[in-house]
């Protein structure tokens, strides 16, 4: 699975590596001067659902439906709301999709067929069962997992946009953009911390999985390769990331 990660770069950032237009607005100063500054969306060490978060997509130009799609830095909620949702928040929590089944529920079926994202990431957390602490329950020992030569990871995902009840023609009822990532069976060496994993995108997967006009084939669905897998690297980390309020560079140090 995947419930945690960390990211460093922020939209703009991104944008300009990708050589994608970037979508995500500047967050508005509160009237109140007193109030604290909205956070805008940037590094993040401790990442966890309902958090917004970058996405990109590939998308036609909304005033032209006929030109060539372009990459898109999106802002989205972590943790993906069907369009038929009665409120967001109500149900579960679906911040992770089943790479190999999710074509198959109704809460991804419309996302599978042309609402794909990829989720980009420095690595992601998880978690091992540990010794038994003072009073014979197990502990957990948090892990990070990244590119052992400092490239950024791309996740597959799968997107959705909500409307409040009577919003979509309402301006002052902006939609609701949400996501999820895609996790499959680990790989190699991976299985060690976790049998679950996500699903890694190679950057010569982008096109089609992100072709807005056409479903992605169906091995971009599969696990990642044997070398993909080997090329990340598995550290130990302190439990400081155990607390979603702990959001510090040190939470990707090794122990």
């Amino acid at each position: 699975m995947c419930g945690r990660y960390a990211v460093t770069t922020d939209p703009a950032k991104l944008a300009a590596e990708l050589d994608a237009v970037n979508e995500v607005p500047e967050p508005e100063r509160p009237a109140d001067l007193d109030a604290p500054e909205p956070r805008a969306l940037g590094p993040n060490y401790n990442v966890a659902p309902t958090t917004t978060v970058m996405t990109v997509v590939k998308r036609h130009s909304p005033d032209d439906p006929e030109d060539d799609p372009l990459l898109r830095i999106r802002a989205m909620r972590w943790g993906l709301v069907p369009p038929w949702t009665k409120e967001p928040g109500k149900g579960p929590l679906l911040f992770n999709a089943r790479a190999e089944s999710a074509a198959e529920k109704s809460s991804f079926r419309a996302s599978v067929r042309s609402k794909r994202c990829l989720v980009p990431m420095d690595g992601w957390y998880e978690w091992k069962k540990g010794p038994l602490d003072s009073k014979g329950k197990p502990t957990k020992i948090p892990y990070f997992m990244s590119p052992q030569d400092g490239t950024r990871l791309f996740m597959a995902g799968l997107w959705s946009v909500w409307h409040p009840k009577g919003g979509a023609g309402n301006p002052d009822a902006p939609p609701l953009l949400s996501c999820t990532i895609l996790t499959t069976d680990a790989v190699g060496k991976l299985r060690e911390v976790h049998d679950r994993m996500p699903l890694i995108m190679p950057y010569d997967n982008w096109d089609a999985w992100l072709d807005p006009d056409h479903p992605a084939p169906g091995d971009l669905f599969a696990p990642p390769t044997e070398p993909l897998a080997e090329s990340i690297e598995i550290r130990e980390v302190a439990p400081l990331v155990n607390r979603v309020s702990n959001n510090e560079p040190e939470l990707l140090e090794p122990v």
